[in-house]
């Protein structure tokens, strides 16, 4: 990666980023990271002496997002490799390196005191960790510069700061994707079917939006559901959301020549209805009527599902992996894969098309500023989610497999 250009909203950050608090949020691929990636070793050569830090949502993102780009960009020389327990070197300056995925983040920083701090993906941390961080940035001249993509209206970050910039000095500069001039047309537009809805207004437009009412609103039985699949099969995996109490769901899903997934046919197993529960036992057992004599390339189950995935190994099944659970990221993914076309369910899957109309977001976590569904009607959807993400998501920790991997 190596910066050629810069636009004009990035020469707004270079300029303008004097305050303590300096923000960019918006768009997906609208420049605003790579405005990061040009204040750094300003940042690293001018500041005061005092404790840097790095942080993203996790270690891992940290440096896929941020320290394997700038080292592109600079060099090694610059840039060093992570040593120790989370540290780098950053243009001859010692700095440090967390994530922040969940609370008990905050005990990475207690004591730390800082002059310097740069975060990513700062939407998805813990507002107590981002409280934390406000009093750790206590050196003199301390500053911090972060970057994030809108969630809703509601959202600690927007009411609780950015909201506030005014009052706490805050520069807060807000993207678009078509504030980005070095992207070609055909992507740009690309991009633009791919979302819809709120993704639409979030990723594309950079607001920040309430996630409200159907969570996949952009499924159409017409489009969506078909009588047979058109293609040869080229791969099979099937794809778990287990439970004990709560209903049990599989998947059976093929990826076509074209790469389009289909799903064939689903397993839906609900004690409530049912009358009775089933041990992992009986659901190896069912899983085995299931797939017949398919071999699939790989059985995908919920990560908590560990005696049942268990139970499948002791039974021979082969390859049973955990999904990728990152509920947001998974369900932008599905919605992604339904809107570009990639994505159809055989019409006997019944259970999976009636769950479309039934899957909703929580109104009351909205209030709270999260972005989460009702935990209702969501099994099938679950384990869709979990084909579609661990196979085809962007934006997780799990590599995005290759066409060989998936038998194109």
């Amino acid at each position: 990666m190596i910066i050629r250009d810069v636009s004009d909203k990035q020469l707004d950050i270079l300029e303008y980023s004097d305050s303590r608090w300096n923000i960019s949020s918006g768009a997906v691929r609208s420049g605003k990271t790579v405005g990061g990636f040009l204040l750094l070793p300003l940042r690293m050569t001018t500041l005061p002496p005092g404790n840097c830090l790095l942080i993203g949502k996790t270690e891992r993102t940290l440096k896929r997002n941020i320290l394997n780009p700038l080292r592109e960009i600079y060099g090694k020389k610059r840039v060093s490799d992570p040593f120790g327990d989370g540290e780098i070197k950053l243009f001859g300056r010692h700095c440090y390196i967390v994530g922040a995925n969940d609370e008990r983040a905050v005990t990475k920083i207690q004591g730390l005191g800082l002059v310097y701090a740069y975060g990513d993906e700062i939407t998805t941390w813990p507002e107590s960790f981002f409280n934390m961080l406000k009093s750790r940035l206590s050196e003199p001249g301390a500053m911090f510069d972060g970057s994030c993509n809108p969630e809703g209206p509601f959202h600690w970050l927007k009411v609780g700061f950015l909201d506030k910039a005014e009052e706490y000095g805050i520069r807060h500069f807000e993207f678009k994707l078509d504030d980005n001039p070095f992207l070609s047309r055909e992507f740009v537009e690309a991009l633009k079917r791919e979302y819809t809805g709120v993704w639409y207004d979030r990723y594309v437009e950079g607001k920040w939006v309430l996630a409200d009412g159907i969570i996949y609103d952009m499924f159409d039985k017409q489009l969506h559901v078909i009588e047979r699949i058109p293609e040869q099969i080229r791969s099979y995996y099937v794809a778990v959301d287990y439970g004990t109490t709560n209903p049990t769901a599989f998947g059976l899903y093929g990826i076509g020549a074209s790469g389009t997934v289909y799903k064939e046919r689903e397993y839906y197993w609900d004690p409530a209805n049912e009358g009775k529960q089933k041990t992992d036992s009986e659901f190896s057992d069912a899983m085995a009527a299931f797939i017949g004599n398919i071999v699939p390339r790989a059985i995908i189950v919920d990560p908590s599902a560990e005696s049942f995935q268990l139970q499948l190994k002791r039974d021979g099944f082969r390859n049973v992996i955990n999904a990728d659970n990152s509920v947001l990221d998974g369900i932008r993914t599905q919605s992604r894969m339904l809107t570009t076309g990639r994505y159809k369910v055989l019409e006997r899957c019944k259970q999976t098309i009636a769950d479309y109309g039934a899957y909703v977001w929580d109104s009351k976590a909205q209030e709270r500023g999260e972005d989460k569904p009702i935990k209702k009607f969501d099994h099938t959807k679950d384990e869709e989610r979990y084909l579609l993400h661990t196979l085809f998501g962007t934006e997780r920790s799990v590599r995005t497999m290759s066409k060989r991997g998936l038998g194109l």
